[in-house]
């Protein structure tokens, strides 16, 4: 009774058309009714604690590393570099949006700002080759979700603050199912491309290809930065974000010379806006948090899955099933700051490994962003490339299936994220 109350009055919340932060702290009062301990201070001293949390630190400087990265030029140089190690492939600037995806992925975290930067500086070049309009928006918009698994990613700081697991972890973790998301995308474009008539680029030169190299590798060594830094136990996460932020800002300034002070202004300005939201939406989550857990929810969705707790593999694919449901319908964030905490009491009873399981939320999360109805990322590709939203849905679908087989591997053979992590985790 007091889970579907929890559930009734957030759900009914959100199609009424309040903000899911409000929404959430609607259902938190709302339990806190049921469970007759109401009170106005300890809703007020659960936002302060909610947001009381060394991890989150991190989130505004990674949000003010991935603006300066974007408005510094760095997008367009790691274009340039892609274009002259594989522009000359049969739909090469396919295999360049890929590979362009990866670093960005290493470089802001963010899907929504990765689709944003390969529609609007590759999907012109695609359109002007002869590339197919759908299919070359539907492989930038599945390049663009790539960001939440590979480090630094906003998503696995949320959910390892929201599950209790370690952020250094999931980073690590994140890697090895980043680059299989790169390859699998890759394999479809292949198969698309058998049949098309499509010129190709000329061949770089050597001469070339080393310019571009020289031009980009300042953006390629802060993902190096940050993952080797935590890695060797240099610095934190936390920390991490401190330097990423730090050095993006001194590269974008002092080597290329395209960051000034009026649009630092406006990069601090937009990155302390997105921090107040992220951060609201975490301190409401976290008071509906702990308010799950006095009305001991967790337990009652325990007795729901008691008979898949004996089968790990089973109880991931019912739950990838009901996060895929919800995530169609609301986005990332929000997603995970509301299911994980019910649903990690229930992962740990089966035995499953939380920084596994993290991943597997998040990328499961990504996936919903190219879905309708809501669809985030769909809707940034098609407000960006300026089409239609029937022609990015067909141009999306091979690849969402693509995504979705990988996610079923990844359910039966759960080594194929956790051996990796165990390795680059040390």
């Amino acid at each position: 009774m007091t889970l579907l109350l929890f559930l009734g009055v957030l759900f009914l919340a959100i199609l009424a058309g309040l903000p899911v932060a409000f929404a959430l702290l609607l259902a938190a009062m709302a339990l806190m009714l049921q469970l007759d301990t109401f009170s106005p201070d300890i809703l007020a001293q659960g936002l302060i604690n909610g947001v009381d949390n060394f991890p989150l630190l991190a989130i505004p400087f990674f949000l003010v590393a991935g603006e300066v990265m974007s408005k510094g030029g760095l997008s367009e140089r790691i274009v340039r570099l892609a274009m002259s190690l594989v522009g000359h492939r049969r739909g090469g600037l396919g295999y360049v949006a890929v590979l362009t995806a990866i670093v960005l992925a290493g470089l802001s975290g963010s899907a929504v700002a990765d689709a944003a930067a390969l529609v609007s500086i590759l999907y012109p070049m695609m359109r002007n080759a002869g590339y197919p309009e759908g299919r070359s928006l539907g492989l930038l918009a599945s390049g663009g979700i790539i960001a939440p698994i590979i480090p630094p990613s906003l998503p696995l700081i949320l959910i390892g603050v929201a599950g209790n697991i370690s952020i250094a972890k999931l980073f690590m973790a994140g890697i090895a199912p980043g680059l299989m998301m790169g390859l699998t995308l890759m394999l479809v474009w292949t198969l698309m491309m058998r049949k098309e008539d499509i010129a190709t680029l000329p061949r770089a030169t050597g001469a070339e290809r080393l310019a571009a190299l020289r031009d980009g590798i300042w953006a390629l060594l802060l993902p190096v930065i940050i993952i080797g830094g935590i890695r060797t136990g240099i610095f934190t996460p936390t920390e991490a974000a401190v330097v990423a932020a730090v050095y993006a800002i001194l590269v974008s300034a002092l080597v290329y010379r395209t960051l000034t002070l009026a649009m630092l202004y406006d990069v601090l300005l937009a990155a302390g806006r997105s921090t107040a939201m992220v951060m609201f939406l975490v301190a409401a989550a976290m008071v509906a948090a702990w308010l799950i857990t006095v009305a001991q929810l967790p337990q009652q969705l325990a007795l729901t899955l008691q008979p898949l707790i004996d089968s790990p593999r089973l109880l991931m694919l019912v739950i990838m099933l009901i996060v895929l449901a919800v995530g169609m319908v609301m986005d990332l964030s929000p997603t995970i700051l509301i299911l994980v905490p019910l649903l990690m009491p229930v992962v740990q009873m089966a035995g499953i490994d939380p920084v596994y399981f993290g991943l597997m939320f998040v990328m499961n999360c990504s996936i919903g962003l190219l879905t309708r109805p809501v669809g985030t990322v769909l809707n940034v590709i098609c407000g960006v490339g300026k089409v239609q939203m029937s022609v990015a849905v067909r141009g999306v679908t091979p690849f969402v299936a693509a995504y979705a087989a990988l996610l079923g591997l990844f359910i039966l053979v759960p080594e194929l994220i956790t051996v990796p992590a165990a390795f680059l985790g040390g």
